[in-house]
């Protein structure tokens, strides 16, 4: 099992950028249960690699609002 092989789908976020449709992200999940991201408009550009531990306290932040939206 590698921290890198992606084990679903991408799926664009709808959280980012205010609602933009010009600023959102893919998301897919790994085979360590980590996550990963890129860029919704240039796929190609490269991809984001996170631990389960790491997209928690991630996720956690966003929910508890520490990131000012």
């Amino acid at each position: 099992m590698s921290s890198r092989e992606i084990v679903s789908p991408f799926v664009t976020s709808s959280y980012s950028g205010g609602g933009s449709a010009n600023e959102c992200v893919d998301v897919a999940h790994t085979a360590d249960g980590g996550r990963a991201v890129r860029d919704s408009k240039d796929r190609d550009g490269g991809t984001q690699f996170y631990g389960a531990e790491a997209w928690g306290a991630f996720v956690g932040a966003v929910k508890g609002g520490r990131f000012g939206g």
